[in-house]
């Protein structure tokens, strides 16, 4: 089944919904530019009380992440130094970064199977060449690489759509791909079929403003994510 990364989380309310409507990951956005950054401290506040209250077998997800754990905690990360990602990591009780920049492959390495780089490239071909520099240091239990849309101006949350193509011919030899830009409701399950990623990542898609997530678009990108997904595991598996 597919999983899926609801990104931007800023309120405790949405982080709620997304792990309750099946999220596998929430994401926190450290980039100081973006609309939807958020502290260390706020993040870890949270991180701390979504796990505390999803503990509870009688609040835990119904439909997500498996075995009804609490979904994972990765921070979005651009250009910062290492020392100031694994501060990050410790204070907002976060399971992995996501390189989000011009990190060097050194520096994922850095993060011991702690981080993992995304990757907006121009084309096909430049979308292999990154992808061979940096999916090998990812984590061995999360996600390997995470294609995005290219922009010369912003580095994500554009809801520009990224290049399926290129994501599609990288998913044959990197398996644990996640897929983000321009995807919603509306287009997730074409995406999912398209591509056949092991995730998919919405920030802006979901949302009624930057920022603030939207509960009804939410549940109904999950349950087309994983729907898709499934049918597409199975199709796979025949």
């Amino acid at each position: 089944m597919t999983h899926v990364k609801i990104c931007g989380i800023t309120s405790f309310e949405d982080g709620l919904c997304a792990a309750s409507a099946g999220a596998d990951y929430l994401g926190f956005i450290f980039f100081e530019k973006s609309p939807r950054y958020i502290a260390p401290e706020a993040a870890r506040e949270i991180t701390s009380r979504l796990t505390e209250h999803l503990s509870d077998s009688n609040t835990a997800p119904v439909s997500g992440a498996e075995f009804g754990q609490a979904p994972r905690y990765i921070g979005v990360f651009v250009n910062e130094t290492l020392e100031a990602v694994e501060e990050t990591i410790c204070r907002a009780n976060l399971d992995f970064a996501q390189l989000h920049g011009e990190e060097t492959p050194a520096m994922l390495e850095a993060l011991r199977g702690r981080g993992f780089k995304a990757l907006r490239p121009t084309s096909a071909a430049d979308a292999e060449i990154e992808a061979e520099w940096y999916a090998g240091l990812g984590p061995s239990n999360g996600p390997q690489l995470l294609v995005d849309a290219f922009d010369p101006k912003d580095y994500g949350g554009t809801g520009k759509r990224a290049d399926w193509n290129a994501a599609a011919g990288l998913r044959l030899n990197y398996p644990r791909l996640v897929l983000a830009g321009g995807l919603t409701p509306r287009n997730v399950a074409e995406a999912v079929e398209a591509v056949r990623p092991w995730a998919v990542d919405v920030s802006s898609g979901v949302e009624f403003e930057p920022g603030r997530k939207d509960p009804d678009k939410v549940r109904e990108f999950i349950l087309s994510a994983k729907g898709q997904g499934q049918q597409a595991w199975d199709l796979n598996a025949e």
